[in-house]
């Protein structure tokens, strides 16, 4: 999916004074989901990317059949930043949807508050991996439902039992390609954490 919705999207380069808070979000997912959708269509900077045109190599590799349009693959992570009010700015990192980066995930985790997992319908099963991924590094996490225009009609409730969530794990809809949508899901992740991680209140602390 392509990033929309920049045309009306502020672009500060400095924070405003006010600015107390600050927090790392990692964004996560299979291959294709979306996150370097999201990042792009939310970050109130210009994005860092770090994605290289694809290669032969990834036939085979990286599953395409629902990517036909994808020419460029995410090799490292993505970076952006929103100002979620005036005192709280969030830090944004989507790392790599390949089982081959998913080494990255490591080190990208390392101070982050809780992970926002990007869900494509269409390929529901690859969602599996990258939740066992999640549970090893103990971190909490928040569901979004990416609906491309072909994802088949499920609620989010059937999505939850699904994936075999909790039932106090959020789980939204969102369109990537939407600035107030990608932050909506955000929210929901944040308002997550500050009331139910009692490590994040070092965080969200005034």
């Amino acid at each position: 999916m392509d990033s929309a919705g920049s045309a009306d999207r502020p672009t500060p380069v400095y924070l405003p004074d006010t600015v107390t808070r600050s927090a790392k979000i990692l964004v996560v997912g299979a291959f294709g989901v979306g996150k370097t959708t999201l990042v792009g269509s939310v970050s109130e900077i210009t994005p860092l990317r770090t994605e290289e045109v694809m290669t032969e190599a990834s036939v085979g590799v990286d599953e395409l059949s629902r990517n036909s349009d994808k020419r460029t693959t995410t090799v490292a992570m993505d970076f952006g930043r929103i100002t979620i009010n005036s005192e709280l700015v969030l830090y944004l990192f989507g790392a790599p949807g390949q089982r081959r980066f998913w080494d990255l995930w490591t080190d990208l985790a390392v101070g982050a508050i809780g992970v926002l997992v990007l869900v494509d319908l269409r390929r529901l099963e690859q969602s599996f991996d990258v939740l066992e991924q999640l549970e090893e590094r103990d971190l909490p996490f928040a569901v979004a439902v990416n609906r491309f225009p072909d994802s088949p009609d499920v609620g989010l409730e059937e999505v939850r039992g699904a994936l075999d969530l909790l039932p106090d794990t959020p789980i939204v809809d969102f369109d990537a390609r939407q600035r107030k949508s990608s932050a909506n899901a955000l929210l929901a992740l944040v308002e997550y954490v500050a009331h139910h991680d009692p490590r994040s209140h070092r965080e969200f602390a005034s």
